[in-house]
């Protein structure tokens, strides 16, 4: 009998593999804390762009329009001596600008470390500088940003609840979700709102698998309860009520009531599962990767270390 040839199941090594795995492997330890913060800056940028960054803009309009003291052009102004930019005007000190316009000395004083020569500016200018020195300083804007925005929400919150309120909110929903594009992204970002923000929650127990969409097709699930009691005697045995998320999203899915000996216990936690989901089956549970080669062939490949028997593969007796 002609000795039997042993075929490789891994594929042939490239000179390049040792390279290409490290560099994978620190690309897969630097993405996590670089994607983190690239979402938090993402963040931040947005809050400052389109949210502090307006309301700046309105309160230093008010301010202008209010708390300036801007002298135009006047024939009484009394030039000092000592300093030929420097004016009186009804007993106090102005310094002329190049609008042919006067600003108080004390706000030129303040803003000039800052802008080099100031009289060289307009007068509007050199006074919004002054008001962002002053009044519009980061370490207090933003405290009082984040108190009006709770504030806002707190009130919006309280108009929703009403009666009213509730009403308006449904009218305009309506109209959101009749237009075209737009209610699709509107759905699923509410989707995802409404299961964050919401008042009740799903409480799971553990994780199984289930064969669905058809058997064969394993599916994780999440098990919120032992469903109904009619249910349970249709079946004539124990049955679970589980929650099915879907990929890559897992605040979305389906309720199912599946026969408690048709599912799988799994050993891995909640938050484990809704890795697993979001990633697409990337992220496996430590639990759960095959790092042993050979444990991996003997559970998926069929078993090679012994000849097949048969009538054909019968030895011959000498």
């Amino acid at each position: 009998m002609a000795p039997q040839t042993q075929v490789s199941l891994q594929p042939p090594k490239r000179p390049l593999d040792p390279f290409r795995r490290a560099v994978l492997r620190g690309l897969a330890v630097l993405l996590p804390p670089l994607l983190t913060i690239v979402i938090f800056v993402w963040v931040y940028n947005t809050v400052i762009t389109y949210m502090l960054e307006p309301m700046e803009r309105n309160a230093r309009a008010a301010l202008m329009t209010y708390a300036t003291d801007i002298q135009p052009d006047r024939a009484d102004a009394e030039q000092n001596e000592d300093d030929p930019n420097q004016y009186t005007i009804e007993d106090k000190q102005y310094v002329r600008t190049k609008d042919d316009r006067f600003i108080p000395l004390d706000v030129y004083k303040k803003v000039k470390p800052s802008v080099g020569r100031s009289t060289s500016r307009d007068a509007d200018v050199i006074y919004e500088e002054y008001i962002d020195q002053e009044y519009l300083k980061r370490w207090f804007v933003i405290p009082v940003f984040l108190g009006v925005l709770i504030l806002v929400l707190y009130l919006l919150g309280r108009f929703l609840a009403a009666g009213v309120g509730r009403f308006l909110w449904g009218q305009l929903e309506r109209v959101i979700t009749r237009l075209p594009l737009i209610s699709k992204v509107y759905s699923s970002v509410k989707q995802v709102t409404d299961f964050m923000f919401s008042d009740t929650t799903i409480k799971a127990t553990r994780v199984v698998a289930i064969e669905y969409p058809r058997r064969g097709i394993w599916t994780l699930a999440m098990v919120t309860g032992e469903s109904m009691l009619d249910i349970r005697a249709a079946a004539n045995e124990p049955v679970l009520s589980v929650l099915v998320p879907t990929s890559p999203m897992p605040f979305t899915g389906f309720t199912m009531t599946v026969r408690k000996s048709e599912t799988i216990d799994l050993n891995i936690t909640i938050d484990q599962a809704i890795q697993f989901i979001v990633s697409c089956g990337v992220v496996v549970p430590p639990g759960q990767v095959a790092t042993d080669v050979d444990e991996r062939d003997r559970l998926i490949l069929p078993d090679t270390a012994h000849p097949p028997s048969g009538p054909n593969m019968t030895p011959k007796s000498e």
